[in-house]
């Protein structure tokens, strides 16, 4: 079974690669890239594309068309990694430690724009003492939590304005705040989805209009989730928009409904090493270190276990999915009572995978083998691994 519809140099290039392998549809990744872009600008706002999903340099300017444009990580490898091919306008959209700081003054030294994240007073204190021990001007945002999924202040709780006002005082840049909509993964309507992208926008506007009754102006209001990105409809008074998996998209996108499966750009390339025709299973010879053990669709509406098996079409194969996954065996089922037709899956053949979560896939590949059908090309991108 072949799932790439290609050029005959393209197809065997992609027969020769050894599986199991990431395969990135470059036409969708760019189409994907471009229509959060559009929309994000149309409604007078900057994108801020999340770094940590693609996390390959040689995908940074299709992300990110000019060295000065903005982008956010997740660790300071990728902030490091951006640096050395011109990158300068950062956010470390992870709390700050104080033993990461002098990575971050490192880049800081070198002319890059790194603002890191915080969310109590603790960590202002400690980035203000490490600033003045070591003569240096960090740019720091404070967290603000729109919808108590994780980590941030309360926009009406007293200790922003106090987490503010010491960064004013000290040798820190206080850069503004960031909000980021975690719940919208919980939304499989179009309404919830609509209220969480509201919610997400009347928290920031408050916690920045907040600080500026006392003074304390905000420079950068950032806010963002891919599936809240794809809904907002009024972006006034918000600086920045935030998002990362939006990029490959995955079938948690498509369950929450800000995608289809053929915007998916991000797959596994599997083989078929064997049957098991008594208990109904197509064996594979990617298990979760290809296709990572994230069930992230478990708790939606369409569970598609560790992922949903590509046809010819491109388009997912009805009732078919990868029910089990161990260390380097994968086990492809029929659910919902249907069959396998083990004729179509003969030993030796290639299946394509859509997975779950397209950052936790492409994390454990070193390497993303990239098909640009459009102009007959294939490369290949490194992946920039570690923290």
């Amino acid at each position: 079974m072949r799932s790439i519809n290609t050029s005959t140099t393209l197809l065997e290039q992609y027969e020769k690669i050894d599986t199991p392998f990431m395969c990135v549809d470059k036409n969708k990744f760019i189409n994907n890239l471009a229509r959060l872009r559009e929309k994000t600008e149309s409604l007078g706002s900057t994108l801020r594309p999340h770094f940590k999903t693609v996390r390959a340099l040689e995908a940074a300017h299709y992300l990110l068309p000019e060295k000065s444009s903005p982008v956010t990580v997740s660790t300071l490898k990728e902030a490091e990694a951006l640096a050395t091919i011109g990158y300068n306008n950062i956010v470390y959209a992870v709390g700050i430690s104080t033993p990461k700081l002098h990575r971050v003054q490192k880049l800081v030294s070198q002319g890059i724009d790194l603002m890191v994240l915080l969310d109590s007073v603790k960590q202002a204190a400690e980035l203000n003492e490490f600033c003045h021990e070591n003569q240096c001007t960090i740019g720091a945002l404070i967290e603000v939590d729109c919808d108590g999924h994780r980590g941030g202040v309360l926009p009406k709780d007293p200790t922003l304005v106090e987490i503010a006002q010491l960064l004013y005082r000290g040798p820190v840049q206080f850069a503004g705040i960031l909000c980021h909509a975690g719940e919208s993964y919980e939304c499989f309507d179009s309404l919830s989805l609509q209220n969480s992208a509201d919610n997400e926008v009347k928290v920031a506007r408050l916690a920045a209009n907040t600080l500026k009754k006392h003074d304390l102006r905000c420079k950068i209001v950032s806010i963002g989730s891919t599936p809240t990105a794809h809904s907002y409809q009024d972006l006034s008074g918000i600086t920045e928009v935030r998002a990362g998996v939006y990029s490959f998209f995955d079938l948690v996108m498509t369950g929450i409904g800000v995608c289809q499966h053929s915007d998916i750009a991000a797959s596994v390339v599997a083989t078929v090493i064997g049957h098991n025709k008594e208990k109904g299973w197509v064996l594979i010879d990617a298990g979760w270190m290809a296709l990572s053990a994230d069930r992230g669709t478990a708790g939606q509406p369409k569970d598609c276990g560790y992922g949903l098996v590509v046809g010819d079409n491109g388009e997912p194969i009805e009732n078919l999915q990868v029910t089990g996954a161990n260390q380097e065996h994968g086990l492809i089922e029929a659910v919902n009572g249907g069959t396998v037709d083990f004729s179509e899956f003969p030993i030796g053949c290639r299946v394509q995978i859509l997975p779950n979560h397209a950052c936790a896939m492409a994390s454990m590949h070193k390497e993303y083998h990239v098909f640009d059908i459009q102009n007959e090309t294939y490369d290949i991108w490194n992946r920039v691994q570690g923290w």
